[in-house]
């Protein structure tokens, strides 16, 4: 069982930013490879960035590329999301997810199904 809590969201003017932290908790961290991904009410839940199998190449969206940056501490079991120049079409509750990359090795790691687990959320709120 892997643990995952995140922190780090708020309300913020549009071109600001945030930093999201994931704090992962539980079996062995360097088994798993970590993405994050955002839903607004009503809508799916999207891609954002992650880390590829090897845990060096990243992913992100197409709409974050070049605004965000995912990273990790793997001394504190840690992922970020570095959200920059924020748009109000960023509000959402944003989600950290783990997926097992021993069992799931070949996972591109952009789609939710692939992932094993999933934190509680932090709402990020960009105003206008």
């Amino acid at each position: 069982q892997v643990q995952l809590v995140e922190s780090g969201g708020g309300l913020v003017q549009a071109g600001g930013s945030l930093r999201l932290s994931c704090a992962a908790s539980g079996r062995t961290f360097s088994n798993y490879r970590m993405g994050w991904f955002r839903q607004d009410p009503g809508k799916e839940r999207e891609f954002v960035a992650a880390f590829n199998w090897s845990g060096i190449s990243t992913y992100y969206a197409d709409s974050v590329k070049g605004r965000f940056t995912i990273s990790r501490d793997n001394a504190k079991n840690t992922v970020y999301l570095q959200m920059n120049s924020l748009k109000p079409e960023d509000t959402a509750v944003y989600y950290c997810a783990a997926r097992n990359i021993v069992i799931r090795r070949s996972s591109s790691g952009r789609y939710s199904y692939e992932y094993d687990y999933w934190g509680q959320g932090t709402q990020v709120t960009v105003s206008s």
